[in-house]
């Protein structure tokens, strides 16, 4: 065998494995994008989620959470929101012809 050959297996061997892992990476990919984290069969959505939902920052979660408007539950130091919760809020504070509501919402710029 000469030594371009060997190279050459060499190189397949390896090439073949990097792909291999490319592969399981892809799977891995594809039942992730799947998941949604779930609670007692209620999705979940994070902070991430909801500020791009309702278009404001983290911080005005914050404001929401802390003044006890929106209502959230701690999983392991992380905050969530059940999808029930979010649309109560959403009901109670972007409604359209709700005109007297001092709790009126205006949606701001994520962080």
């Amino acid at each position: 065998m000469s030594e371009d050959e060997g190279l050459r297996d060499f190189m397949q061997e390896w090439f073949e494995q990097f792909m291999g892992r490319f592969d399981r990476l892809d799977k891995f990919m594809d039942i992730m994008s799947g998941r949604h984290n779930v609670l007692n069969g209620e999705r979940l959505l994070d902070n991430q989620d909801l500020c791009q939902l309702l278009n404001v920052s983290k911080r005005t979660l914050q404001r929401y959470r802390s003044a006890g408007e929106l209502t959230y539950i701690t999983i392991h130091h992380k905050i969530f929101y059940t999808e029930k919760n979010v649309e109560k809020f959403i009901r109670d504070h972007f409604s359209k012809g709700d005109n007297n509501s001092e709790t009126e919402l205006e949606p701001e710029p994520s962080d």
